[in-house]
């Protein structure tokens, strides 16, 4: 059996308390591998573990720390990587067949900036195919489910980190977000998701450098742990031209002070269909931030569904440019709907995709005055609790009767704009799932965001909030 109050110790805890010799690094990640072993077989979260391999890592690292050596801010500490990022030697599958055989001769980025930090990978996360749905199902490695319900979705598409941190299994794990896909699994497994600012952390291993979606970020158990994984992995990095030049100087812990802040509230974007509980928790937390000293403006977004279907054409071509070639030898093995929107994407104009950035910039037009009065947005990081795993995507892209979208995240947004946002866990709805929250800052201020993710974490405690596997 494993040591659960171990298991949910916080990543910076675990090497503060490693590099004081009050904890064995072996006894860590030992933990981390018998936690895994535990919950994995009901809820699909890794699809690769390395236990020999991590064992002997973290003798290494217990050797260091004896011998006095100089070692880096996550030294000893378990981490887990998406099996879609790149990891030398290890097979990366992208949750799919096409690449079920598919060994790296280099680590992508954030994986060497990770383990140069002395992390110890332990294993690597499921992940929908390519990363495409908000559902973690694939061909390959089918269903992973949420530790709250393994009934329900854990999301997407870094659905297997997600369920690593918040079952106990890591207490950080790496994920990639080109619409939400760390900050999803963050809301419905229930910890922390951040996606900086674009540009902020190098993503270089895609066809092309320059769509302006993709971003690396933490599923982690605190906002101190997201603003580690920040520090250790931001750019600059001339393997990615898009990395903003000018690392940021990221404070450990990030300081929760914001009084005198403000922040924009809003529920719905203006057109969203919003479940009752995810919006009553949202207000709670901002009743929170309120208590906390910062003033709450509740504002009229005023966006449309047309912004949201412009990034959806994103994600088509998106798809299709860097997947369409794949159709014709592997269709039958590709999933359903993935193979949908690769067609969606062919079919496309030029034209009709460059439409989006029009629908972008009409968005951006709405939200900028606020954010120049405001310090940050607080919305939704979901519509809803998470759906069952028998859902489809295509079950949450319609308009109802009263015009308003049926829709799931509400996370694209911010990655067509740009926009660093943090998911942070704002309660439980009354079938006993996790909701999120949204903190959305201004251009390239992560920092802030960071505060005021603290100051809500350090306001309304979410550690004890444990799932019931």
């Amino acid at each position: 059996m494993s040591d659960l109050d171990l298991a949910y110790t916080s990543a910076t805890e675990l090497a503060r308390r490693i590099r004081a010799k009050e904890l064995s690094p072996v006894d860590v990640v030992s933990n981390s591998l018998a936690r895994i072993e535990e919950v994995n077989p009901t809820l699909n979260g890794f699809c690769f573990t390395y236990p020999e391999e991590a064992i002997e890592k973290a003798k290494e690292a217990e050797t260091a720390i004896m011998r006095g050596d100089e070692v880096g801010p996550l030294h000893g500490v378990p981490i887990a990587i998406k099996d879609l990022t790149p990891t030398k030697g290890k097979t990366t599958t992208c949750g799919s067949y096409i690449f079920e055989h598919w060994v790296p001769d280099e680590d992508a980025l954030v994986v060497a900036n990770l383990l140069g930090a002395g992390a110890i990978m332990v294993g690597k996360t499921t992940t929908p195919e390519f990363a495409f749905s908000s559902f973690t199902d694939s061909p390959l490695w089918g269903i992973t489910r949420n530790p709250w319900n393994p009934e329900r979705t854990s999301g997407g598409s870094s659905g297997g980190s997600g369920v690593a941190v918040s079952s106990g299994c890591v207490p950080l794990a790496e994920g990639s977000d080109m619409g939400g896909s760390v900050r999803i699994p963050a809301a419905m497994c229930g910890c922390v998701g951040f996606k900086a600012s674009f540009g902020r952390t190098p993503f270089e291993f895609l066809p092309s450098q320059f769509d302006g979606l993709s971003n690396h970020g933490p599923l982690a158990r605190t906002v101190a742990d997201a603003a580690l994984f920040l520090k250790v992995c931001q750019g600059p990095d001339e393997r990615d031209p898009a990395t903003l030049g000018t690392p940021l100087d990221v404070p450990l812990p990030p300081p929760s002070d914001i009084k005198g802040m403000r922040f924009a509230l809003s529920a719905d974007f203006g057109h969203y269909r919003v479940d009752e509980d995810v919006e009553a928790n949202l207000r709670s937390s901002a009743e929170a931030l309120r208590a906390a000293g910062a003033e709450v403006e509740e504002v009229e977004l005023g966006w449309t569904n047309d912004f949201y279907m412009g990034w959806y054409d994103h994600w088509r071509v998106f798809h299709a440019t860097f997947f369409g070639h794949y159709l014709d030898e592997w269709r039958e093995k590709m999933h359903p709907e993935l193979v949908k929107l690769i067609e969606e994407g062919l079919a496309l104009s030029a034209v009709d995709y460059k439409k989006c950035e029009t629908e972008y910039s009409k968005a951006w037009a709405k939200l900028r005055p606020i954010l120049e009065r405001c310090d940050a947005l607080l919305c939704p990081t979901e519509a809803l609790p998470a759906p069952l795993v028998t859902a489809k995507e295509s079950e949450f892209d319609y308009v109802d009767s009263d015009g308003r979208l049926v829709g799931l995240d509400m996370t694209m947004q911010f990655n067509a704009l740009k926009l660093p946002a943090i998911s942070l866990p704002s309660g439980l709805s009354e079938d006993g799932l996790p909701t999120g929250m949204q903190i959305v800052g201004r251009r390239f201020d992560d920092l802030t965001v960071l505060r005021a993710a603290a100051a809500f974490e350090e306001a309304q405690p979410w550690d004890a909030m444990r799932p019931p596997i």
